[in-house]
Protein backbone atom coordinates (compact mmCIF):
# COMPACT_ATOMS: atom_id res chain seq x y z
CA UNK A 1 0.00 0.00 0.00
CA UNK A 2 2.79 2.39 0.92
CA UNK A 3 4.50 1.66 -2.41
CA UNK A 4 1.33 2.51 -4.36
CA UNK A 5 0.90 5.77 -2.46
CA UNK A 6 4.46 6.72 -3.33
CA UNK A 7 4.41 5.66 -6.98
CA UNK A 8 0.99 7.10 -7.91
CA UNK A 9 2.11 10.77 -7.86
CA UNK A 10 5.40 9.80 -9.52
CA UNK A 11 3.48 8.28 -12.44
CA UNK A 12 1.59 11.55 -12.84
CA UNK A 13 4.96 13.28 -13.34
CA UNK A 14 6.35 10.74 -15.82
CA UNK A 15 6.66 13.51 -18.41
CA UNK A 16 9.08 15.35 -16.11
CA UNK A 17 11.16 12.19 -15.68
CA UNK A 18 11.37 11.48 -19.41
CA UNK A 19 12.13 15.13 -20.11
CA UNK A 20 15.00 15.10 -17.59
CA UNK A 21 16.44 11.92 -19.11
CA UNK A 22 16.27 13.40 -22.60
CA UNK A 23 17.85 16.66 -21.41
CA UNK A 24 20.72 14.83 -19.69
CA UNK A 25 21.40 12.80 -22.81
CA UNK A 26 21.44 15.91 -25.02
CA UNK A 27 23.60 17.99 -22.65
CA UNK A 28 26.17 15.21 -22.43
CA UNK A 29 27.15 15.68 -26.08
CA UNK A 30 25.89 19.22 -26.70
CA UNK A 31 29.18 20.84 -27.77
CA UNK A 32 30.79 17.83 -29.48
CA UNK A 33 31.10 17.57 -33.25
CA UNK A 34 30.01 13.92 -33.39
CA UNK A 35 27.20 14.40 -30.87
CA UNK A 36 25.33 11.25 -29.88
CA UNK A 37 27.71 9.16 -32.02
CA UNK A 38 30.01 9.08 -28.99
CA UNK A 39 27.43 6.95 -27.16
CA UNK A 40 28.36 4.21 -29.63
CA UNK A 41 32.06 4.95 -30.17
CA UNK A 42 33.07 5.00 -26.48
CA UNK A 43 31.60 1.60 -25.50
CA UNK A 44 32.66 0.12 -28.83
CA UNK A 45 36.25 1.17 -28.17
CA UNK A 46 36.13 -0.38 -24.68
CA UNK A 47 34.78 -3.68 -25.98
CA UNK A 48 37.38 -3.80 -28.77
CA UNK A 49 40.22 -3.07 -26.34
CA UNK A 50 39.12 -5.77 -23.91
CA UNK A 51 38.55 -8.40 -26.58
CA UNK A 52 41.61 -7.68 -28.71
CA UNK A 53 44.08 -7.06 -25.88
CA UNK A 54 43.06 -9.95 -23.65
CA UNK A 55 42.13 -12.55 -26.27
CA UNK A 56 44.63 -11.82 -29.03
CA UNK A 57 47.57 -9.95 -27.49
CA UNK A 58 47.75 -11.30 -23.93
CA UNK A 59 46.10 -14.64 -24.83
CA UNK A 60 44.35 -14.58 -21.46
CA UNK A 61 42.50 -17.80 -20.69
CA UNK A 62 39.67 -18.52 -18.29
CA UNK A 63 40.15 -21.77 -16.34
CA UNK A 64 37.82 -24.51 -17.59
CA UNK A 65 36.74 -22.69 -20.77
CA UNK A 66 38.26 -23.37 -24.18
CA UNK A 67 37.06 -20.26 -26.03
CA UNK A 68 39.76 -17.66 -26.66
CA UNK A 69 37.21 -14.93 -25.96
CA UNK A 70 36.09 -16.42 -22.62
CA UNK A 71 38.15 -14.12 -20.37
CA UNK A 72 37.25 -11.06 -22.45
CA UNK A 73 33.54 -11.89 -22.13
CA UNK A 74 34.00 -12.61 -18.42
CA UNK A 75 35.68 -9.23 -17.94
CA UNK A 76 33.14 -7.29 -20.01
CA UNK A 77 30.21 -8.96 -18.21
CA UNK A 78 31.65 -7.91 -14.85
CA UNK A 79 32.75 -4.41 -15.83
CA UNK A 80 29.48 -3.52 -17.59
CA UNK A 81 27.40 -4.83 -14.70
CA UNK A 82 29.50 -3.00 -12.13
CA UNK A 83 29.33 0.15 -14.26
CA UNK A 84 25.53 0.15 -14.11
CA UNK A 85 25.54 -0.43 -10.34
CA UNK A 86 28.14 2.25 -9.59
CA UNK A 87 26.44 4.79 -11.89
CA UNK A 88 23.07 4.38 -10.17
CA UNK A 89 24.46 4.42 -6.62
CA UNK A 90 27.03 7.13 -7.34
CA UNK A 91 24.50 9.52 -8.86
CA UNK A 92 21.69 8.67 -6.43
CA UNK A 93 23.82 9.51 -3.38
CA UNK A 94 24.32 13.06 -4.70
CA UNK A 95 21.00 13.57 -6.48
CA UNK A 96 19.34 15.66 -3.75
CA UNK A 97 22.43 17.83 -3.28
CA UNK A 98 22.85 18.44 -7.01
CA UNK A 99 19.19 19.46 -7.39
CA UNK A 100 18.95 21.61 -4.26
CA UNK A 101 17.69 24.68 -6.14
CA UNK A 102 15.07 22.63 -7.97
CA UNK A 103 13.84 21.09 -4.72
CA UNK A 104 13.48 24.52 -3.10
CA UNK A 105 11.70 26.24 -5.98
CA UNK A 106 9.38 23.61 -7.46
CA UNK A 107 6.78 21.31 -5.98
CA UNK A 108 6.94 17.79 -7.43
CA UNK A 109 7.39 14.22 -6.10
CA UNK A 110 11.00 14.11 -4.93
CA UNK A 111 11.31 10.45 -5.96
CA UNK A 112 11.21 11.62 -9.58
CA UNK A 113 14.91 12.41 -9.16
CA UNK A 114 16.13 8.88 -8.23
CA UNK A 115 13.86 7.41 -10.92
CA UNK A 116 15.46 9.76 -13.44
CA UNK A 117 18.86 8.45 -12.36
CA UNK A 118 17.80 4.83 -12.88
CA UNK A 119 16.18 5.53 -16.26
CA UNK A 120 19.20 7.47 -17.52
CA UNK A 121 21.61 4.75 -16.33
CA UNK A 122 19.52 2.04 -18.01
CA UNK A 123 19.55 3.98 -21.31
CA UNK A 124 23.35 4.19 -21.19
CA UNK A 125 23.61 0.52 -20.19
CA UNK A 126 21.25 -0.56 -22.99
CA UNK A 127 23.45 1.09 -25.61
CA UNK A 128 26.73 -0.43 -24.47
CA UNK A 129 25.22 -3.83 -23.62
CA UNK A 130 23.48 -3.89 -26.98
CA UNK A 131 26.86 -3.50 -28.69
CA UNK A 132 28.32 -6.20 -26.46
CA UNK A 133 25.46 -8.53 -27.42
CA UNK A 134 26.22 -7.90 -31.10
CA UNK A 135 29.81 -8.91 -30.41
CA UNK A 136 28.63 -12.12 -28.72
CA UNK A 137 26.57 -13.02 -31.78
CA UNK A 138 29.33 -12.09 -34.25
CA UNK A 139 31.98 -14.08 -32.37
CA UNK A 140 29.76 -17.15 -32.00
CA UNK A 141 29.56 -16.84 -28.21
CA UNK A 142 25.89 -15.94 -27.82
CA UNK A 143 24.49 -18.10 -24.97
CA UNK A 144 21.08 -18.72 -26.56
CA UNK A 145 17.82 -18.74 -24.57
CA UNK A 146 19.76 -18.52 -21.31
CA UNK A 147 20.44 -14.90 -22.31
CA UNK A 148 16.93 -13.95 -21.16
CA UNK A 149 17.86 -15.00 -17.64
CA UNK A 150 19.62 -11.63 -17.49
CA UNK A 151 16.26 -9.86 -17.15
CA UNK A 152 15.43 -10.93 -13.55
CA UNK A 153 19.11 -10.60 -12.55
CA UNK A 154 19.17 -7.07 -13.97
CA UNK A 155 15.95 -6.24 -12.10
CA UNK A 156 17.48 -7.36 -8.78
CA UNK A 157 20.64 -5.37 -9.52
CA UNK A 158 18.69 -2.16 -10.22
CA UNK A 159 16.50 -2.68 -7.14
CA UNK A 160 19.58 -3.17 -4.96
CA UNK A 161 21.39 -0.17 -6.46
CA UNK A 162 18.52 2.29 -6.16
CA UNK A 163 17.62 1.12 -2.64
CA UNK A 164 21.21 1.66 -1.50
CA UNK A 165 21.41 4.91 -3.48
CA UNK A 166 18.31 6.44 -1.88
CA UNK A 167 19.51 5.55 1.63
CA UNK A 168 22.90 7.11 0.92
CA UNK A 169 21.28 10.09 -0.82
CA UNK A 170 19.15 10.98 2.20
CA UNK A 171 22.01 10.46 4.67
CA UNK A 172 24.35 12.50 2.46
CA UNK A 173 22.12 15.56 2.80
CA UNK A 174 22.63 15.60 6.58
CA UNK A 175 26.11 14.07 6.77
CA UNK A 176 28.24 15.19 3.80
CA UNK A 177 31.04 12.77 4.67
CA UNK A 178 28.79 9.89 3.60
CA UNK A 179 29.34 10.59 -0.10
CA UNK A 180 33.11 10.91 0.29
CA UNK A 181 33.37 7.77 2.41
CA UNK A 182 31.27 5.67 0.05
CA UNK A 183 33.46 6.73 -2.88
CA UNK A 184 36.39 5.06 -1.10
CA UNK A 185 34.27 2.03 -0.15
CA UNK A 186 33.22 1.62 -3.78
CA UNK A 187 36.84 1.33 -4.92
CA UNK A 188 37.58 -1.43 -2.43
CA UNK A 189 34.24 -3.08 -3.20
CA UNK A 190 35.17 -3.34 -6.88
CA UNK A 191 38.38 -5.25 -6.18
CA UNK A 192 36.72 -7.44 -3.55
CA UNK A 193 34.26 -8.59 -6.24
CA UNK A 194 35.31 -11.25 -8.81
CA UNK A 195 35.28 -9.01 -11.88
CA UNK A 196 38.84 -9.07 -13.23
CA UNK A 197 39.73 -12.40 -11.62
CA UNK A 198 37.83 -15.72 -11.48
CA UNK A 199 36.57 -17.10 -8.19
CA UNK A 200 38.53 -20.32 -8.77
CA UNK A 201 41.89 -18.64 -8.09
CA UNK A 202 40.84 -17.56 -4.58
CA UNK A 203 41.71 -19.66 -1.51
CA UNK A 204 38.81 -21.48 0.13
CA UNK A 205 38.63 -19.06 3.04
CA UNK A 206 38.32 -16.06 0.72
CA UNK A 207 35.58 -17.78 -1.27
CA UNK A 208 33.48 -18.23 1.85
CA UNK A 209 33.74 -14.48 2.52
CA UNK A 210 32.20 -13.76 -0.89
CA UNK A 211 28.86 -14.80 0.59
CA UNK A 212 28.92 -11.44 2.42
CA UNK A 213 29.25 -9.55 -0.87
CA UNK A 214 25.89 -9.21 -2.65
CA UNK A 215 27.54 -7.89 -5.81
CA UNK A 216 29.61 -11.08 -6.10
CA UNK A 217 26.43 -13.13 -6.57
CA UNK A 218 24.88 -10.63 -8.99
CA UNK A 219 27.94 -10.30 -11.19
CA UNK A 220 28.52 -14.05 -10.92
CA UNK A 221 25.01 -14.57 -12.31
CA UNK A 222 25.79 -12.33 -15.31
CA UNK A 223 29.06 -14.17 -15.92
CA UNK A 224 27.40 -17.57 -15.57
CA UNK A 225 24.91 -16.68 -18.31
CA UNK A 226 27.24 -14.86 -20.69
CA UNK A 227 30.42 -16.92 -20.29
CA UNK A 228 29.23 -20.42 -19.49
CA UNK A 229 25.78 -20.26 -21.08
CA UNK A 230 24.17 -21.67 -17.93
CA UNK A 231 21.35 -20.49 -15.70
CA UNK A 232 22.52 -18.77 -12.51
CA UNK A 233 21.98 -20.28 -9.09
CA UNK A 234 18.71 -18.57 -8.19
CA UNK A 235 19.01 -19.63 -4.54
CA UNK A 236 22.13 -17.48 -4.19
CA UNK A 237 20.21 -14.48 -5.54
CA UNK A 238 17.32 -14.81 -3.08
CA UNK A 239 19.23 -13.17 -0.15
CA UNK A 240 20.29 -10.35 -2.50
CA UNK A 241 16.66 -9.82 -3.54
CA UNK A 242 15.55 -9.69 0.10
CA UNK A 243 18.35 -7.24 0.91
CA UNK A 244 17.40 -5.08 -2.08
CA UNK A 245 13.74 -4.95 -0.99
CA UNK A 246 14.72 -4.09 2.59
CA UNK A 247 16.99 -1.29 1.35
CA UNK A 248 14.20 0.12 -0.81
CA UNK A 249 11.75 0.05 2.13
CA UNK A 250 14.33 1.67 4.42
CA UNK A 251 15.15 4.27 1.79
CA UNK A 252 11.48 5.16 1.25
CA UNK A 253 10.88 5.40 5.00
CA UNK A 254 13.93 7.65 5.49
CA UNK A 255 12.86 9.78 2.55
CA UNK A 256 9.25 10.21 3.71
CA UNK A 257 10.32 10.93 7.29
CA UNK A 258 12.98 13.51 6.44
CA UNK A 259 11.79 15.02 3.13
CA UNK A 260 10.74 18.27 4.82
CA UNK A 261 13.97 18.53 6.80
CA UNK A 262 15.99 17.83 3.64
CA UNK A 263 14.73 20.98 1.94
CA UNK A 264 15.66 23.07 4.97
CA UNK A 265 19.08 21.42 5.19
CA UNK A 266 19.78 22.05 1.50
Amino acid sequence: MMLLNVLRPVWAYRGLILGNVKREFQLKYQNSLLGATWTVLNPLAMILVYTVVFSQVMRAKLPGVESGFAYSIYLCAGVLTWGLFSEIVGRAQNIFLENANLLKKLSFPRLCLPITVVTSALVNFSIIFGLFSVFLVASGNFPGWVFFGLIPVLAILVLFAIGLGIVLGVLNVFFRDVGQLFGVVLQFWFWLTPIVYPVSILPERARSLLALNPMADLIGAFQSILVFGSWPNWKLLLPVLILAILLCIWGLRLFRKHSGEMVDEL
